[in-house]
């Protein structure tokens, strides 16, 4: 809803856009976050993309597998249970799936569901126990720059300022250059 999306989007601080690359694309509302001065956690995905190519590493704070590398993880056999197996920091937030957490809710059914797949699905098909532990990086980076308010700022001011090649009357432009082509003002 745009209302909501109004006073949201000016609110937040961190934007959020964890779709696994190649898969199911962030779209342009992280780009209005980004207008809004939010900083993005996300993966190299979707709009994500155009937006790194005028920010930099510097200004997102980018993790996962790229599109590349989940064809190829994909390829040659995904299997969750090994990264559960190798990583403890990744197994103990599984095994509270399990187990529950202090809500006293078991998720036992997405523990399976990520390590086994079910109903017909395979295991983990978003490939959320590969980009863990680059997640968990993604938000320490996030959280150590939070910390220091000057750069936080610094970034933020960066996200605005830079922003503003996507202006809805440039896309248009563009879309009336290179994709209709139609003549426009």
């Amino acid at each position: 809803r745009v209302s909501l999306a109004e006073v949201l989007m000016p609110a937040s601080e961190v934007s959020q856009q964890i779709s696994t690359a190649g898969k199911e694309a962030s779209g342009t509302g992280n780009m209005k976050f980004m207008m809004n001065g939010a900083l993005t956690v996300g993966t190299l995905d979707g709009a994500n993309v155009e937006m790194h190519e005028v920010l930099g590493d510097e200004n997102m704070f980018l993790f996962g597998l790229h599109a590349d590398e989940v064809e190829a993880l994909k390829r040659e056999g995904y299997v969750p249970q090994r990264w559960y197996n190798r990583d403890e920091k990744l197994r103990r937030a599984m095994d509270a799936l399990r187990t529950g957490f202090r809500d006293g809710v078991c998720y036992d059914d997405l523990y399976q569901r990520l390590l086994l797949g079910l109903g017909g699905s395979p295991a983990d098909e978003y490939l959320l126990l590969a980009d863990f532990a680059s997640y968990c990086e993604a938000e320490k980076r996030m959280v150590e720059t939070y910390a220091d308010p000057v750069k936080w700022n610094r970034m933020s001011l960066h996200n605005i300022a830079r922003s503003g090649i996507f202006a809805a009357d440039r896309s248009i432009a563009q879309y009336a250059d290179n994709i209709w082509h139609v003549p426009h003002k």
